[in-house]
């Protein structure tokens, strides 16, 4: 019976991690693509109804030259530069947002907004990043002791309260949970709202996509034309953007923590596996280096 067990978990972990993991993208994919083509298509029609009823009000423009402005708007866009407005728009490249573009760029963020334009901003980009994203690394590593001693201190204290071990535990990670969600999660996603004119919901959505380093693009701080921002908006939100990352990454490690502890606890077979190929992984790597 034993044997029958060892047998029935006889799955490499590596696979059934690759499974699952292939397994929640096709699902996220399938999901993305229902919720999210049928309004693609509507705005598409749309987009070319404008320009057919543009074209039919100004019949002094034809449909090439119409393309061709469009295209200009389109090249003036991807060059970071806002088509509405006028030339008195605020500079993409003012201190503040130049400092909100490097930390976008240590932290791989990549919004996509902005891009340097200039052979020698590219080739410079090229090597602040090389640099500056494992310094990033490390600094984020760092950051993470810090608020893992911290939270340390915080259990420590708990002890002389609640002497159960486990509970203190729960309510240290609850309380740092909760503290820095509230910090980094909720405040300025309300403080976003206010300056941008967003929903909360766009603030959050915002704030999430920021810190997850996704970066799509579509809503970034301080780009709006007919709004006037402090010089340090930018700069701050910046700051925010790396203590906040610190955070959320420690959270994530729990979270992955977690997910294995209960794995391992539901599916030893699993657990016992894991540690075997780590253990081969550790006795090449001993070997290599002999």
């Amino acid at each position: 019976m034993a044997r029958f067990q060892l047998l029935r978990f006889k799955v490499s972990w590596t696979a059934l991690l690759t499974l699952a993991h292939f397994t929640y993208l096709l699902v996220g994919a399938t999901i993305f693509q229902i919720l999210e083509r049928e309004a693609e298509s509507n705005n598409r029609n749309h987009f070319q109804l404008e320009k057919l009823h543009f074209l039919a009000n100004y019949t002094c423009l034809d449909g090439p030259a119409l393309e061709k402005f469009v295209q200009v708007i389109l090249d003036a866009w991807e060059k970071g530069v806002n088509p509405s407005g006028n030339s008195t728009n605020p500079s993409n490249w003012d201190f503040s947002s130049s400092f909100f573009f490097a930390g976008t760029v240590v932290t791989t963020i990549g919004y996509g907004n902005l891009s340097p334009s200039t052979v020698s901003g590219q080739v410079f980009c090229v090597f602040y990043a090389l640099c500056g994203i494992p310094l990033n690394l490390v600094f984020l590593k760092q950051m993470g002791k810090c608020l893992t001693i911290h939270l340390g201190r915080l259990e420590r204290g708990m002890v002389s309260v609640v002497q159960h071990k486990q509970t203190v535990e729960a309510l240290a990670v609850s309380l740092f949970f909760i503290s820095g969600s509230l910090l980094f999660l909720i405040i300025p996603p309300l403080l976003f709202s206010y300056v941008e004119g967003w929903t909360f919901g766009e603030g959050f959505y915002f704030t999430f996509i920021t810190l997850s380093t996704i970066g799509f693009g579509d809503y970034v701080v301080g780009t709006d034309p007919g709004k006037e921002y402090i010089s340090l908006y930018r700069s701050l939100a910046g700051i925010w953007i790396i203590f906040a990352l610190a955070w959320l990454a420690l959270i994530l490690n729990m979270g992955a923590r977690t997910m294995e502890l209960v794995i391992g606890l539901t599916h030893p077979g699993f657990k016992k596996q894991e540690e075997e190929e780590d253990a081969s992984s550790s006795n090449l790597e001993d070997t290599s280096k002999i």
